[in-house]
């Protein structure tokens, strides 16, 4: 198993070449935005692309435009360059990196947002010289700001210092202040193709089969990062057994369910839950987006999967299943909050799909 690297020491950059692009227009036309706002999915490589601008401005633009000279044609900036390595180890001082601040030192476990506190690093670094030129901000995510420190980041957007960069990496950019996206360029990032995501799954997990990296791939739904969690939390496991449960309708193993629940339920157990609980609400919507489509076709991510959908969509109407998917979102999120009983709800969603499926 090869570690993935933190985006600010990854060098690579897959999949995205059509947003480098554009970020390179705007660089090589002298008309650029100082405000860059990168949106789509989690684990899809926002952040290994704001870093790679971020590299490539404060080294000057980058380390020439090809053969025959002129702009710059890429971002890459070389692994031994000065400047990668300075930022690969935070010692950049004409770059600063907001991320959630460590709640739980012990546990290594992350603040729920950024606060306010966390983004007045931005005056300190505007008031002072920069070393080429440009100065950088990098908050990852943006759409993890609380309140306070969503305005303080706006008055900065109001009245931007020259040649100040600010990269916004942002999952869900209506959670954003209005004002903080109209005074951003957007960039908006694709899904990875599964071929790319399945490339960097046999780079990272070399020891997984093909099945399994195809497997994975499909549950990623486009994120190296969602399909690598699940390859580290055993989530291709957990969602055979979910299927296996679920391949018995519309009469449930009920031992087995029991055991199941009990096994992935416990205290020590946190990633289990959370994986299956997720695998679960993402099945159920793609049985809706299944069922929304003429024809009811789809790739199995595990065999018979297909049937076991189309055995369940015609014994209940799809508006019958979008309704038990909302319910069962509802029902682990609620669970999560107030502390309730994890196999009781993980029983209870189990037991409501069957009811559907005796129609």
């Amino acid at each position: 198993m090869t570690d993935l690297p933190h985006p600010r020491a990854n060098p690579h950059l897959v999949g995205h070449q059509a947003a480098e692009r554009v970020f390179l227009d705007a660089w090589n036309s002298g008309r650029m935005a100082h405000a860059w706002l990168l949106t789509g999915p989690k684990g899809i490589g926002k952040a290994t692309l704001a870093y790679r601008i971020a590299r490539f401005a404060l080294a000057g633009g980058g380390e020439g435009g090809g053969l025959f000279g002129g702009p710059p044609d890429s971002l890459e900036i070389s692994a031994d360059h000065p400047v990668f390595h300075q930022m690969a180890s935070q010692a950049h001082r004409d770059l600063k990196a907001i991320e959630r601040g460590v709640a739980d030192e012990k546990k290594g476990k992350l603040k729920s947002e950024i606060v306010v506190d966390d983004v007045r690093k931005i005056g300190d670094l505007f008031h002072q010289t920069a070393d080429a030129g440009w100065r950088g901000v990098l908050i990852d995510a943006a759409d993890e700001m609380n309140r306070n420190a969503a305005n303080a980041v706006l008055k900065v957007l109001e009245e931007p210092p020259r040649q100040a960069l600010i990269l916004l990496v942002c999952h869900s950019p209506g959670r954003l202040l209005p004002t903080i996206r109209s005074r951003c360029r957007k960039l908006a990032l694709n899904p990875l193709s599964e071929q790319h995501v399945s490339q960097l799954l046999s780079h990272y997990r070399p020891e997984l089969t093909d099945s399994e990296i195809a497997a994975l791939a499909r549950l990623g739904e486009g994120s190296l990062g969602k399909a690598l969690g699940l390859a580290a939390e055993g989530g291709l496991e957990l969602y055979q057994e979910l299927m296996g449960l679920l391949v018995a309708l519309p009469r449930l193993d009920v031992p087995a369910l029991h055991a199941f629940a009990d096994r992935t339920s416990r205290p020590e157990a946190e990633a289990a839950w959370r994986t299956v609980t997720e695998l679960l609400v993402w099945w159920l919507a793609r049985l809706v987006q299944v069922g929304g489509r003429e024809g009811r076709g789809m790739t199995e991510v595990v065999p018979g999967e297909g049937q076991v959908m189309a055995r369940l969509l015609a014994a209940a109407s799809l508006e019958r299943w979008l309704e038990l998917w909302e319910k069962v979102s509802a029902l682990f999120g609620r669970t999560d909050a107030v502390n309730l009983d994890r196999k009781q709800a993980i029983l209870t969603a189990f037991l409501a799909i069957e009811r559907l499926a005796k129609g």
